[in-house]
């Protein structure tokens, strides 16, 4: 392949290497092809702040798969808010049996996303351009999902309260964060609560990441 993200081929593969991740070279030639969609789309639609192709390896994509191993059990899967399709693109490329359903309220990111879906031949993979609040669980392919991920919203609480009617009996809402955001679980609304932390080191990024498992009580 060709392109932007070229230079930076080893340094995927060796991230993915230290995330303890095997994929198959076809794997990784499909992430950098999304990549690639990514830089150029975002030219004009504006999907992301970064700007750098070598950024994009670390804080998005390998950002994204550092997720991968405390989703194991998951096979239906819900990514609110995703923008330019993170991490639910990236999941459903390197996981080719989860079901991925993305809610995306901005349309031009929506677009984005399902012409990600065709040129990467996504067939796990559904955009849906509404607001989450207005989606029902049982719409979704598969049915209600078992996990609900975001990696953009501004609080916990607001990701609780708008998300939460779409998780299934005994799944969870998944939130990455940054910083540990004690402040935020401290306010999660009635009904929920923090069944885990995870530190998550995302190889060449350094800044904390942190996912955190949300369940009902």
């Amino acid at each position: 392949m060709s392109g932007r993200l070229q230079p930076y081929v080893t340094q995927l593969a060796d991230g993915v290497a230290a995330l303890g991740l095997a994929l198959p070279q076809e794997t990784i030639d499909r992430l950098l092809a999304f990549g690639e969609l990514l830089l150029k789309w975002n030219k004009v639609y504006n999907l992301t702040a970064i700007r750098s192709p070598q950024e994009l390896i670390t804080h998005h994509l390998l950002d994204s798969l550092a997720v991968l191993p405390h989703l194991a059990a998951v096979n239906r899967l819900a990514d609110i808010g995703s923008g330019g399709g993170l991490p639910g693109v990236v999941l459903a490329i390197v996981r080719p049996g989860l079901l991925v359903s993305s809610i995306e309220t901005v349309g031009k990111k929506a677009s984005f996303q399902q012409q990600a879906k065709i040129e990467l031949g996504l067939g796990n993979f559904t955009v849906l351009n509404r607001r989450v609040e207005q989606v029902l669980p049982d719409a979704l392919p598969g049915g209600t999902p078992e996990g609900v991920i975001s990696r953009a919203f501004s609080s916990l609480a607001d990701f609780v309260a708008l998300s939460g009617h779409l998780v299934a009996e005994g799944g969870a809402l998944y939130a990455m964060k940054g910083v540990d955001p004690v402040d935020e679980v401290a306010a999660l609304p009635a009904g929920w609560v923090l069944a885990g932390t995870h530190a998550l080191t995302v190889p060449g990024l350094g800044a904390e990441r942190h996912l955190l498992v949300i369940r009902r009580a």
